[in-house]
């Protein structure tokens, strides 16, 4: 039974189109999902609202949970809907209603808010530096060529003298605004939406600056109800960033296409 199950029984294909690759794509948020859970944890021990024999418990069981993700073995059983789900029950398996506490003062929402901006987090970071290394390269390969000669096109006919090393140099300089793009969309994506609840907030005492400083966020998203309706906003600004990239790739590819034809043969 699913966990919003109302009774009706819509049609497979409907099903499939509209979340037939949600559980898959919800492995990809598991470590993210134990790491939000172990900030939470540690604050709600911090601000009393858990026992500090309670914090050692739970906590002791999202490492347990973390290290069978690290090994392949935490598994989404079929009849669970999501991840988030698959946690809890583990969670309530290994320690009772203790387990449950992990939900104090959090929604689904939050929870769900924080795994993705974790997780892109990592991703920009990785992009970031497969960027960095493919800029170092362009801008050595620029020094490298510069006075290797190149005629400049315009409207695909020889206009101007040109080299290599400006050519290469070009593409380095696209990557560096695409840098811009993509520091810009992990600066929006970096704020901390944990504590926020269902959109509206909650009437107990957490402490949203210490999760912001135990996950690394930069700041906090200080509208409760911004942080819910922000689902989509940082994954276009993140996907935009990511369309650049791809533009300059694409551009540079078909630079290298050309330049290997029969009519051009300016590399091997």
């Amino acid at each position: 039974m699913k966990l919003w199950e109302k009774g009706i029984n819509p049609e497979p294909a409907i099903i499939e189109f509209t979340a037939g690759q949600d559980r898959t794509t919800d492995l990809a948020l598991t470590k993210w999902d134990i790491i939000g859970s172990m900030a939470h944890v540690i604050m709600l021990g911090d601000v009393g609202l858990i026992a500090k024999d309670e914090k050692s418990e739970l906590l002791k069981a999202l490492h347990s949970l973390f290290r069978l993700n690290e090994e392949g073995k935490l598994a989404l059983e079929e009849d669970v809907e999501d991840i988030h789900t698959q946690i809890e029950k583990e969670m309530g398996s290994i320690l009772g209603t203790t387990g449950k506490k992990i939900h104090t003062g959090r929604s689904r929402n939050d929870q769900v808010l924080i795994d993705i901006r974790l997780c892109t987090r990592e991703a920009a970071d990785t992009l970031a530096h497969q960027i960095k290394e493919l800029f170092d390269r362009l801008l050595s390969l620029s020094e490298q060529y510069k006075e290797v000669l190149l005629p400049g096109y315009t409207h695909m006919q020889p206009a101007m003298v040109s080299s290599f090393g400006l050519w290469f140099g070009s593409y380095a300089e696209f990557l560096a605004d695409d840098m811009l793009l993509l520091s810009a969309a992990r600066a929006m994506n970096n704020r901390n939406p944990l504590g926020t609840a269902a959109g509206y907030g909650t009437t107990l005492p957490l402490n949203r600056r210490l999760t912001t400083e135990l996950l690394e966020f930069d700041d906090l998203l200080f509208n409760s109800a911004y942080a819910s309706l922000s689902r989509g906003k940082v994954e276009l600004a993140v996907s935009s960033a990511l369309a650049s990239v791809a533009q300059t790739l694409s551009r540079f590819s078909m630079d290298v296409c050309l330049y290997m034809g029969s009519e051009f043969r300016f590399i091997d």
